[in-house]
């Protein structure tokens, strides 16, 4: 489904970055928006709020670790990349800000979404930012249309088995957190946001082994915002997240911050991620699992 929207966004001519970031990301979103959806339907939406905040640390201490390390190194110095950094950062403690009090509700939701839409307004506000001309090893207009609508095809069937996927996947973590006696919320941060960070991060490592280095920065911080805006906005609308005991919550919040904060801080100076920055990335995600082990 990914190689397919990636194609696609070829054929539309778009930049490297917003093929990762609007593309591929949001396909890799979407694990994540079936099971906020057939969780919020089952009227267990702390599952999809614990896969989200999970995920967004997976994806910005382990995904983008390993991407560094097989890139031995990860550039920066676009300014939609810098300028991307501080939304992502901004939007990945958006929700743990929204839901102080208890409820993440549709006026969150609505609120989430909105943001989610500001963001791909400034986008797509200049030409510049998302077009690309592809020369090389052009394909005839009429063959590369044959293959836009077949990758249609192949994006509608990979949405399908999803579905399907998504509704095995709640029911799954409904039945391990009843046998195991553990909270649906740890479930979620532990083993669905794993789970559903895998895409994104098959996605870096791959782009890392071609070269492709653009590409990973855009898939990695469009992994995080694109889940905590508009698939928890969407989740909120459908049954509002309410979470009366926020302890299993307080170790993945905390991990998220410290996470956001030095993903933010590795990318501004030096306008890079080190491998040095990658290994003390791991060492977070280390951490935070044996904490949330440890503590549950």
């Amino acid at each position: 489904m990914i190689e397919a929207l990636a194609r696609i966004a070829r054929y539309l001519e778009w930049r490297e970055f917003v093929v990762a970031f609007f593309v591929v990301a949001f396909a890799a979103s979407v694990p994540n928006l079936f099971v906020g959806i057939s969780s919020a339907l089952h009227k267990i939406p702390q599952l999809s709020f614990g896969d989200i905040v999970g995920g967004n640390v997976i994806d910005l201490t382990l995904a983008v670790a390993i991407a560094v390390l097989v890139a031995k190194g990860l550039p920066a110095e676009s300014r939609t990349v810098q300028t991307t950094s501080i939304f992502t950062i901004i939007i990945a403690i958006l929700p743990l800000l929204l839901i102080l009090d208890g409820t993440l509700g549709r006026g969150d939701g609505i609120l989430l979404i909105l943001v989610f839409a500001f963001y791909i307004f400034w986008l797509f506000s200049k030409k510049e930012r998302f077009t690309k001309v592809y020369d090389e090893n052009k394909i005839p207009i009429i063959k590369e249309f044959k293959v836009f609508i077949k990758d249609l095809g192949r994006v509608i069937l990979g949405i399908v088995l999803l579905l399907l996927a998504a509704e095995g996947m709640v029911r799954a973590a409904s039945f391990f957190a009843e046998s195991l006696n553990l909270s649906l919320a740890l479930i979620g941060i532990l083993i669905v946001g794993l789970g559903n960070a895998l895409p994104e991060t098959y996605f870096a490592i791959a782009s890392a082994r071609k070269g492709q280095n653009w590409m990973i920065l855009g898939d990695l911080m469009g992994a995080v915002i694109v889940p905590a805006t508009l698939v928890l906005g969407i989740v909120a609308l459908i049954y509002p997240i309410k979470i009366p005991d926020f302890s299993p919550f307080a170790i993945a919040r905390f991990f998220l911050i410290i996470s956001a904060i030095f993903f933010l801080f590795f990318v501004r100076t030096g306008q890079k991620i080190t491998k040095k920055e990658a290994l003390f990335l791991l060492a977070i995600y280390i951490i935070f699992v044996v904490t949330e082990i440890l503590t549950k």
